[in-house]
């Protein structure tokens, strides 16, 4: 058996939940895992649809975009997760999703600015828009890495879907569920064409405070400066 098929199980079991919940369709979408100790990540292949998938067609690839197990050509989009795994030592996993609210503000170029504490909390003070570029292009891989330094966990691709991170594979459902529910609301807000409040930005600093702190506290975590580092993975 595969030193990776851990990874490969987990990167498969979350693949079909979110198809599953309609956040992506057939082949649509992917959902990658980083592998603690290397560079190389556990990612879906492309253009298969998750419920025909096995543990075994999940593809693991270096950080350098070679192939380093599966049989699959891995998803088009393996560049920009290979970018955010670069860029954000804080993320462990990566979903890309085609939900459809999120979208929404996708189509609009429009950011999903701090509306909820809980939103703040999780995902970060914006909800951010990220330039457009053709899917699987290395100028889109760009595009992502330009946005990660605002420390967000959810951002919107211009005319495509949305990307969220998470310290592990279930955070990172979490924020894909949260984001669709503040897209949902904000749009419904929006068709009443009424003045719009955001939380106070007192309050915005302080919710994302705390979520940086977190990121600060795992890449410390993956740094041995705490114990609990065997495996550099939050399970």
């Amino acid at each position: 058996m595969s030193g990776y098929q851990g990874y490969k199980q987990e990167v498969l079991k979350y693949s079909q939940i979110i198809a599953k919940e309609g956040y992506v369709v057939g082949s649509g979408g992917n959902v990658s895992l980083r592998i603690p100790g290397e560079e190389a990540l556990a990612i879906t292949p492309s253009g298969m649809d998750y419920f025909d998938l096995s543990a075994d067609d999940i593809c693991i690839v270096g950080y350098d975009s070679t192939l380093i197990e599966g049989p699959h050509r891995p998803s088009v989009e393996t560049g920009f997760h290979i970018a955010v795994y670069r860029n954000r030592p804080d993320v462990n996993a990566v979903m890309h999703t085609h939900q459809v609210f999120a979208s929404v503000f996708t189509l609009l170029n429009q950011p999903i600015p701090a509306l909820f504490d809980e939103q703040v909390l999780r995902l970060g003070n914006i909800v951010d828009i990220v330039p457009y570029a053709v899917s699987g292009s290395p100028e889109l891989a760009r595009n992502v890495a330009g946005k990660l330094g605002n420390n967000c966990n959810c951002y919107l691709l211009q005319n495509h879907g949305a990307l969220c991170l998470g310290i592990d594979l279930n955070k990172a459902l979490q924020n894909v569920k949260l984001l669709e529910k503040t897209a949902r609301v904000y749009y419904y807000a929006l068709t009443l064409k009424k003045e719009i409040t955001n939380i106070p930005e007192p309050a915005a600093q302080l919710f994302f405070g705390i979520l940086k702190n977190e990121q600060k506290n795992e890449i410390s975590r993956k740094r041995g400066t705490e114990p609990g580092n065997e495996d550099g993975r939050k399970e």
